[in-house]
């Protein structure tokens, strides 16, 4: 009996995939969740043989929801109705994928390879090595996983992060802003160019992007958005050096 669990936040595709798994699939117990969220403690507790994994979900990508997995020990099938530049950090992974709407003959193709190998076979490699591509697959632009996409920002277009608990927003030159679902911490390794410097624990600054600085304490910075980030005592120094102040 093999157990699957499908997550998608589209009902339509869970049930079209459900039906395709019972209709074409020998002896198989599925589980679906339309919540990537719930599906984590899910996957961690059911000890599932396959899971089928939607990339772009609103609540959670599919990437954010593997980082967030304790259990790995399962195959793994991307599902996608479109998304290049995933497909193609996914491809140099050999992690398997299919897209949406799903080929009955390439969901068989693909049940029938995982069979043939172990359960979990190297995923945890896999996985790492999907995480870098990931990184790499555009060296020129910086990859940031929010609202179900996979966002391609070039460093010039990032004025500035700012840290809420656990999340983080990043504020572009179009003035659109990007909600991270990550500390400011986690998301601050994408940044790692001599352009940005983390000048309080709350602010992650384009240092292109100051207009001005306002004296104080510590000190403000007024970015070319008209947002400001404050500057911690001890960061004070450093800051100067980098922006040439007096």
């Amino acid at each position: 009996m093999l157990k699957i669990v499908i997550v998608d936040d589209e009902n339509d595709a869970l049930e079209a995939l459900e039906w395709k798994l019972n209709r074409y699939i020998d002896n198989v117990e599925v589980i679906k969740c339309i919540s990537p969220v719930e599906s984590i403690d899910i996957i961690n507790n059911t000890n599932p043989d396959i899971v089928f994994l939607d990339i772009q979900m609103p609540e959670m990508d599919g990437f954010t929801l593997l980082e967030n997995l304790t259990n790995r020990k399962f195959n793994l099938i991307f599902t996608t109705a479109h998304d290049e530049f995933a497909l193609k950090a996914i491809k140099v992974s050999a992690i398997d994928y299919l897209l949406k709407p799903v080929d009955k003959d390439e969901l068989i193709e693909s049940i029938a390879k995982i069979k043939e190998k172990k359960k979990g076979e190297l995923l945890e490699d896999k996985l790492q090595l999907l995480l870098g591509n990931l990184e790499e697959t555009n060296n020129d632009k910086i990859n940031i996983s929010a609202d179900g996409k996979v966002y391609l920002l070039e460093k010039e277009e990032v004025i500035m992060l700012k840290s809420d608990k656990s999340y983080t927003t990043l504020f572009l030159t179009s003035e659109q802003q990007i909600v991270v679902s990550k500390t400011l911490k986690e998301v601050e390794k994408k940044f790692q160019f001599s352009e940005f410097y983390r000048v309080h624990n709350s602010y992650l600054i384009n240092l292109t992007h100051v207009k001005e600085y306002l004296k104080g304490l510590g000190g403000e910075l007024i970015m070319t958005n008209g947002h400001t980030a404050s500057i911690s005592r001890n960061k004070k120094s450093e800051l100067f050096k980098k922006l040439y102040l007096d």
